[in-house]
């Protein structure tokens, strides 16, 4: 789960720990090995590059790499030649050694992806729900779509045939690099290692209780454990967070750098804030309510209560078929954020900039362009998120798979 936030509303995360926290060190060095193997991809690294790029003494990197094999995570791949003495092992990830979920909970409609140790999709769902129908209804779909999903994505890959029982196994049976009583299981042991499930959905919300604040439209939330409760559900460990916030994490985990803003506009609208390669979540984790700016006072009523938001405002000329002025509204938005973050990006993505791209991203740009004529700064640029409408739930999973890379927050 993310770093608790700081003084300085940054989420972020944490270093080595000095003294005898001897299992959480263990943890930080075998993270920073796994996220070279990852990033190695096929190609694979030796030990002793491992050790070089660490900083970890070569006995240490082989005590890890020991424990990947064991537990199915990582393998030999070959040889390499050496400018001296005898050729380099080299190692890679087994990309099929673990699983994780993500779940994009919308207003409206479901979305899921089971993804491997690589982030690479190997299953995916898309169906219609309605937050609305109350918590045991939502909470009892999401279960059954997701048990679903794992059962079908996994029984191809040689370790699925148990996913069921995993699924109603206690909470953290499936927890791999556990450093207390827990155990790993490898790709050849005939059950499915599923990590757990991450679920996104509109906030507010506290990400580190796993608990619902008053939902814009859906009153009834406010106060749900929902990580609690689709946790007992589904006997694997939950991680709740926004959705923006999820597929900020996804994308500064795919390699996007710097600072940028991912708005998105489906059936509400909300920006996900990454800072300095830092997903940005706020002293009371509400930053990124990026709808609820109000740009014109006595303005159409909002559902937030306000009048005069950009949520309403963009939602109300899309529902006119204007999507000229929706977009000339988010790049009102978007022109704020600049001034105010000085960011270096924005991404656009969700349903409603789906059915418009071109239209969103040349009126966004437009907007941004003329600021920064303005104020004589070079424009930000503008472009639509990669992952094709699943960036969130991809970033859900990683919610799940970030921390075991070390990268708990981009």
């Amino acid at each position: 789960m993310a770093a608790a936030g700081t003084g300085t509303g940054r989420a972020r995360v944490p270093g080595p720990p000095a003294g005898a926290n001897l299992p959480a060190l263990r943890s930080h060095n075998m993270a920073l090995v796994l996220d070279l193997l990852r990033t190695a991809a096929a190609e694979g690294i030796s030990r002793l590059e491992l050790a070089e790029r660490t900083g970890l003494t070569p006995q240490a990197v082989s005590k890890i790499t020991a424990r990947l094999r064991a537990d199915g995570l990582a393998t030999e791949a070959g040889r390499r030649a050496s400018t001296g003495g005898k050729p380099r092992t080299v190692l890679r990830l087994v990309p099929e050694a673990a699983h994780a979920v993500g779940v994009h909970l919308d207003r409206d409609e479901l979305r899921a992806v089971v993804v491997d140790l690589t982030g690479a999709v190997v299953g995916e769902l898309r169906t219609s729900l309605d937050l609305g129908s109350g918590a045991d209804a939502v909470v009892g779909a999401v279960a059954r779509e997701v048990e679903g999903l794992v059962g079908r994505a996994l029984r191809g890959a040689g370790s699925a045939a148990d996913a069921p029982q995993l699924l109603n196994a206690p909470a953290g049976t499936g927890s791999l690099l556990d450093t207390g009583t827990g155990s790993s299981r490898g790709p050849g042991t005939g059950t499915a290692s599923l990590l757990g499930v991450g679920v996104a959905l509109p906030g507010p919300l506290d990400h580190t209780r796993g608990v619902l604040h008053r939902v814009t439209g859906f009153p009834e939330w406010d106060g749900f454990p929902l990580r609690d409760a689709l946790a007992r559900r589904l006997g694997v460990p939950v991680v709740v967070d926004k959705d923006t916030n999820a597929a900020a994490l996804g994308l500064a985990v795919a390699g996007e750098g710097g600072s940028f803003a991912y708005l998105y506009l489906g059936t509400g609208l909300g920006a996900g804030l990454v800072i300095g390669g830092t997903v940005h979540r706020g002293v009371r984790t509400g930053a990124g309510e990026f709808g609820h700016q109000v740009i014109l006072l006595d303005g159409p009523p909002c559902g937030c209560g306000n009048r005069g938001c950009v949520e309403a405002l963009c939602l109300g000329a899309v529902a006119r078929g204007d999507v000229a002025e929706a977009a000339r509204v988010l790049g009102a938005g978007a022109a704020n954020l600049a001034g105010l973050l000085d960011i270096d990006l924005v991404l656009l993505g969700g349903r409603t900039v789906a059915t418009a791209p071109e239209a969103f991203v040349q009126g966004v740009a437009a907007v941004l362009d003329e600021r920064a004529r303005r104020v004589g700064e070079d424009p930000v640029p503008v472009r639509v998120a990669p992952g094709g409408g699943r960036e969130v739930a991809q970033g859900a999973a990683q919610l799940l798979l970030a921390p075991l890379f070390g990268r708990a927050d981009g």
